[in-house]
């Protein structure tokens, strides 16, 4: 069994091996754009042995460095040698419930280095911006993914996520230091999510089911896909098959995950049209699975995030159309604004709801 990425982590710094050193012109961009105000108050998420904390305590923040690898803390606590001004707390900032960090509000939060490798990083950023106090910043850093070797990709960020960092933001004030893109962010402003599809379909009997997947903690997974836009698990069934057993098909294909379908469940049929064709699409329930979600087919779906439902209005990027009438059936009336639908109830036996006469009801989206 691999270690889990703390462990791994954790041999990295124990090893005595560290981060790229904190530049003059990053600092010079932290103390232009960054002041501390009087008694201001930094999260260093990611600190690893604590050089970028030491500089913002130096500036007069009062910081918080947080990490989730013990041996980095130890090496960071080393290293301060007793010196006011930073404490630093095992935490880590994707597992942890964010209410475990030291303080609710923050005049500056920085994250280092370590974006490219938070796998909901969406989530994550959400949370962190909910504790940015007024006039404060929260601040990016990280490598340029066209500007590092093909091999070391998965240290840095493209120009569309990059872009993407800057959703829920009134102001997203890009610097260019080397390699490295150095974001601040300012004015929290979570947008309301919109609606999108991905272009005109190929002729095809457009059928096809989305998987509806929770975490523990009642997390639904997205994929971003290659167009930027946010959808569920599913896909298109093939002839003859059920739609439950469409969507773990599906689930398994595009994420990884294996589930059993005798305990999916379908909840309804939904449909609209997309270029004047007809969409047939079934709101499945995959109740259990098994493995992390992985990105099998990169040229469809640059990654899956676990969301909070209560972040899913305000996603900052569109949500496919389907699949934000397949969230709707599960949670009525989450969403804002959503185009029509002609929305089929299935019963717990497997019996349609609706009319004796087949015809559904026109949903408000």
């Amino acid at each position: 069994m691999s270690p889990v990425p703390s462990e791994r982590w954790s041999a990295h710094y124990a090893d005595g091996a560290g981060f790229r050193r904190l530049g003059a012109t990053e600092r010079a961009l932290l103390t232009r754009y960054a002041p501390a105000p009087e008694g201001g108050r930094a999260l260093d998420v990611g600190c690893g042995t604590g050089e970028l904390a030491r500089f913002l305590a130096g500036s007069g923040y009062r910081v918080d460095a947080v990490d989730f690898a013990p041996a980095a803390l130890e090496r960071a606590a080393d290293d301060h040698q007793g010196r006011e001004g930073v404490r630093y707390h095992p935490h880590d900032i994707e597992r942890d419930d964010p209410e475990q960090l030291p303080h609710q509000a923050y005049d500056l939060i920085v994250l280092r280095l370590c974006v490219a490798f938070l796998g909901d990083r969406t989530r994550v950023l959400n949370r962190l911006r909910e504790r940015v106090r007024p006039g404060g910043v929260l601040c990016v850093i990280t490598p340029v993914a066209e500007a590092v070797p093909e091999q070391r990709r998965g240290i840095a960020l493209d120009e569309a996520e990059i872009d993407l960092l800057g959703a829920g933001w009134t102001s997203a004030d890009r610097h260019d230091v080397d390699d490295l893109a150095v974001v601040l962010l300012s004015g929290p402003a979570p947008a309301r999510v919109t609606h999108a599809d991905r272009g005109r379909p190929s002729p095809h009997a457009l059928t096809g089911a989305g998987a509806v997947v929770t975490d523990a903690r009642g997390r639904v997974l997205l994929g971003l896909s290659v167009s930027g836009i946010w959808e569920l698990p599913g896909g298109k069934n093939a002839a003859g098959e059920d739609f439950r057993d469409a969507a773990v098909r599906e689930l398994e294909e595009e994420t990884g995950l294996v589930a059993d379908a005798s305990g999916a469940r379908s909840a309804a049929l939904l449909m609209d049209s997309v270029h004047g064709m007809p969409r047939l699409t079934a709101a499945v329930r995959v109740a259990g699975y098994t493995g992390e979600p992985t990105v099998t087919e990169p040229h469809l779906i640059r990654r899956w995030e676990w969301h909070e439902v209560a972040d899913l209005p305000t996603l900052g990027r569109p949500l496919f159309t389907p699949s934000a009438h397949i969230i709707d059936t599960f949670w009525p009336g989450l969403l804002p604004d959503l185009p029509p639908v002609l929305r089929y109830p299935i019963a717990a036996d497997g019996d349609h709801g609706g009319s004796e006469t087949g015809e559904g009801v026109m949903g408000p989206g």
